[in-house]
Parts: C-alpha cells; structure tokens; sequence
C-alpha cells in the first residue's frame, strides 16, 4: 500500500491576517508542500522510490576501468560511444544478455564531488583538458556547457526530473510501446530518483507564487507532465547526495560489460563491402595510443554522444552531406544531408532579483507549467559566484556578496533552430561549432512574452513581497542584477528587446540526428546496417520541462526493444528447426 502524508508546517503558511476568503485561498495554496513518502510491504502493490539520503552504490567501480590500463575483447556484441544520461541506461539493459563495451570520453569521477551544494562549482570548474563540464560558446554569443564526465549531463545539471508531455511522444517520430515507455521511467525511478521530503525557503515562496499568479492548479508532487504548478522528482536526495545516470550501470550483468573511460572514440568503422555496416570503432585512451575494436555478427555501434558529439562523430567517420564532407577531405561514406541540421536549444530568459538573506541551497524542486505552454523555474545563486556564466546579461558586475534568485522562462517549443559544423576534419578533441538561431522566429518570441507575463505576476504576489529592500523613503521594491523589466508590459517591442538581451541558456541542446531525417522510428540510422542513434541528438523538441528523465527512459526503452527484437528472431529460428 501507498501512503502520502501531507504536512502544514508553520513556516509554509503566511501568517494569517484577517479572515477573508482571499487570504484563505491563499493559505490553501500552501498546502501540501511537505511529502513523506512510506511503503508498507502489504498484500496490494508496493510504489517505493529510491531511498531517502542513500550513499551513491558505486558497483559499477569493478567493471570500470580507465583505457590506458585495459585491453578489451577483440569483439563485443554492443560497442556505445557515450557513457552518458542514456548511455548508461542503454549499456546496463544490453549487457543482461549480450556483452558490452561503453566507452566514455571523460572520467569517472568521485560522486561526492558533485553534491547539490557543489552544482556551480562544478559548471565553474570547466577546462579545457580533464573537468567533467566542458564549456564552449555557440555562434549565437552564447555560453554553454556540455557533460565530460561518466553519467553525461545528469552528474552535472540541477536534477529535476519529470516525465516528457504528450507533444512530445505525438511528434518524435520515435515508434513508442507507451506500456513499455512506463516501464523504462520507473526502473529508472526505482535507482536513482527521490521524491522530495523538504524545501528549502526559495522553492516554497516560489511554489506559492505561483499559484498566486494563477499557474493553476495545485498538481502537489508527480512525475507526469500537468498544466499548473508541481513537485518533481529529483536525482539529488535527501541530503543532497546526486545519484545520476551513471548509477544505473549497477543493474549491468557486470560478467557481460566492460565500461571504459577516458576512451575518445575517433571514428566509426563501416564494411568494405555491400551492404554498408557499421563493424566497430577506433579509439584513443588519455596517451594517445590507438585503438580499434568490433562488434559480432548481428551485433550493433551505438552512437550515444550528445546532441554534439554523436553528428560530431557521424561526420568524422564519413556519414554526413557529401558536398561538405568533401569540402573538408573526409571521404564520404554515404551522402547524409540533414546530419548536423535541426540543432535546436531552449533559450532561458527572465529576472534576477539580489535576495535581502544570504540562501546558500541551490535547490530545483519546483516547476510551473502555464496554460500558453511556457515552463517557469527558479534556482538561487549563492552569494560571491561568478554570475557571468549563469547569468550573461548582468555585464560588468563580476559577482556580489548577496543570493541572486534567477527566475526564468523556458521556451518550452522552439521553432528557431540551426546546425553544427566541424572545427577539425580530423581531430574528435576539437569541439564543433554550433548555432541555434535563439528567437530567429517571431513563435519564439511570442513564448518568450508568455512567460514574461507570467513573471510580472509573481513580482506583484503577496509571497514575494518579503524579497523587496526599503529604501530611506519607505518604498519597497526588488534589486535586480542585469535588466529589470520593461515598465510597458503591453509593449511588444520592448518585451522582444528584452528577451533578447537577457537571452541564456538552459542547457537542453538536442537535435542533429533527427528520426525520419537521420535516423528511422527504431533509431537505426537509415541506409547504414548495424548503427544506431540513442541520445538526445535524436530529439525534435526537448521532453517535458527538463529532459534528463526522459533520455534515461531512452537508454532503457531502446535496449529492452533491442533484446525483444533478437529474442524474437532466436524464437523464429528455433521454431524452423
């Protein structure tokens, strides 16, 4: 039997004033902010999540092993470049019947050095050579970040975690089994997601603002994707502990996989002969030596990269649009025109407010969906960060010695999009160049003046009353770090103006190899044998509000079709025996 027990701390009730219904409806707001999950092993079904402020289990340590100190198999039934967010979960559901080698560019990485409280430190702490963020600036002027490290992107984001929406599964041109698809998240769920059980100060005022700006209703906690205002799940406990994707790789069959990290995968190897295949893959450990290996009839490559890193990989090994492949003397493999196209990232936009009270939790827990699609979240920045990095329009103020409470809007469905290049025809180390074309389409701009409308609201609710200063005169009202709003909120210009200098990342790239272009509803690249796409490369649009929980589910999702499809055909064969 499942139980939710809800609580009504003092500390998550305004103080009550008066007694009218508008200040009760206010305090109904508050409600069900605090959830204490309990499991009873009863006769009914038993919905346990993982456990509260459980250290990382890092099993997967005896199978991993760094490339200069390991010589694999000549052969293997799966080879995944990419032990990332759905690397991880791929390799481990391969490897329960077939063997596996995961190669991962970055390192392995103590998962202490990533716990909530460290989130900026670990995005701040970017080079060019071993970190597990790898920064970069897109076209556009844009900072950016990708993953180097094993687990991908989900060891270095802010861990929230909520299921894609129907939009999403309507129009990825993936093939999906939606009872399958529920079963992927919750064996996701089941290892490295926690359902919340506090808040800290921020993410309750945010959760009730909210509501107060009529992002309605009140969804209290759920996985799913709901119009209104919700608690999600999170990959940080507890305690602060994050348990990302790379935690997964403990349900691997560990006899059937070997995971190799700092393995920069330089090419892929296809067949001298008809029909064209992928065979295996050269790759280079932390010395430099080479390396090549293959996989087994019927066996497959697995492209897992990222959203950068697999059309990256693609267009270094020969698969790409001919024209520029040959520009570049890289001899072609096959003619592919839209690798590389349909590079798509949701622009962040909003307000930063300088905080009167020194918050150092850097918490995400809460989201608002609106009625108009756009996303709101908010996270704080500790006080003495560099804000350039998070926060690119506060220009010459370095950082202050204050909290920066960012309070953003996603633009939740990007028209705009662009493409990716390669910076070296030859070498896989050099990052290639992207643009994403942010608010190239009047849509986006549109969204972009949803969600702003939504946050002047919240500016004016009674919750967020308490985070304006007074000045000599009496007068309350909010300190902001870059560009406040445009005192116009009717005028067009001014909000598009305004959404374009305030204009940041939020750290959802995808697209490159999109399915029906690149890839087929299976994710198998079309025309090439023996090669797939399972990563957000592969995404049309990013899933949900953030879209680490469901490029988990992928991973899972595609290997468990993976031995569907194999077990199936040893089915047929055995029957015409």
């Amino acid at each position: 039997m499942f139980f939710i027990l809800t609580s009504l701390p003092y500390s998550l009730i305004s103080p009550l004033k008066d007694t009218t219904m508008k200040n009760y409806q206010v305090i109904l707001h508050n409600v069900s902010l605090i959830f204490l999950l309990v499991c009873f092993g009863l006769q009914e079904k038993v919905e346990c999540f993982f456990g509260h402020d459980s250290p990382p289990d890092s099993n997967y340590h005896q199978f991993t092993h760094e490339a200069t100190d390991f010589s694999p198999a000549k052969a293997y039934d799966y080879i995944i470049i990419g032990g990332g967010t759905a690397g991880c979960p791929l390799a481990a559901t391969l490897s329960e019947s077939y063997s596996v080698l995961l190669l991962e560019r970055g390192g392995s990485f103590n998962t202490s050095d990533f716990h909530e409280n460290n989130i900026y430190q670990t995005l701040l702490s970017a080079n060019d050579h071993d970190s597990a963020t790898e920064g970069f600036v897109s076209e556009d002027g844009v900072l950016n970040a990708r993953a180097r490290v094993l687990g991908g992107g989900s060891m270095i984001n802010f861990g929230f975690y909520s299921r894609a929406d129907d939009y999403f599964y309507d129009n990825a041109g993936i093939e999906w089994d939606m009872g399958s698809v529920q079963r992927a998240y919750e064996w996701v769920e089941k290892s490295v997601v926690t359902r919340p059980t506090r808040f800290n100060k921020l993410q309750t005022s945010f959760f009730n603002a909210l509501l107060e700006s009529e992002v309605d209703p009140n969804n209290g906690f759920t996985f799913d994707h709901i119009q209104g205002t919700k608690v999600g799940g999170s990959t940080f406990d507890n305690s602060g502990t994050r348990h990302g994707a790379v935690e997964l790789l403990n349900n691997a069959k560990s006899e059937n996989i070997d995971v190799l990290v700092h393995a920069t995968v330089d090419r892929i190897i296809f067949s001298t002969s008809d029909p064209l295949a992928a065979v295996g893959v050269a790759y280079h450990d932390s010395n430099g030596k080479y390396h090549e290996v293959h996989v087994r009839t019927n066996g497959e490559v697995i492209l897992s990269a990222g959203a950068l890193g697999s059309p990256q990989l693609l267009l270094l090994s020969g698969i790409g649009p001919s024209s520029y492949l040959s520009s570049l003397n890289i001899p072609v493999v096959r003619d592919h025109p839209f690798i590389g196209q349909f590079m798509a990232d949701h622009q962040r936009t909003g307000v930063n407010i300088l905080l009167p009270d020194e918050l150092t939790d850097a918490g995400l827990r809460v989201v608002g969906i609106t009625e108009s699609g756009q996303y709101i979240e908010s996270v704080s920045v500790p006080p003495n960060t560099p804000l350039m990095s998070f926060i690119p329009s506060v220009g010459s103020v370095s950082s202050v010695n204050s909290s920066v409470q960012i309070i953003a809007g996603k633009v939740s469905r990007p028209i705009s999009s662009g493409s990716l290049h390669l910076l070296s025809a030859s070498n896989v180390t050099v990052s290639p160049s992207v643009r994403f074309n942010y608010f190239n389409r009047t849509e986006d701009v549109l969204q972009c003046w949803n969600a702003m409308e939504v946050i002047i609201k919240m500016l004016e609710t009674p919750t967020m009353e308490e985070y304006k200063f007074s000045d000599s005169a009496g007068v309350h009202s909010f300190r902001f770090i870059g560009k406040s709003l445009p005192d116009d909120k009717s005028d067009y210009e001014a909000i598009a103006s305004f959404c374009r200098d305030t204009l940041a990342t939020i750290w959802h790239i995808h697209g490159g190899c999109l399915p029906n272009k690149v890839v087929d509803r299976h994710l198998k690249v079309i025309g090439v044998d023996s090669l797939r796409v399972v990563d957000a490369s592969t995404f049309f649009n990013a899933p949900g509000t953030n879209p680490q929980a469901t490029t988990m589910m992928l991973g899972r999702y595609i290997g468990v079709k993976i031995l569907e499809e194999r077990a199936a055909v040893t089915d047929q064969k055995t029957e015409l025996k």
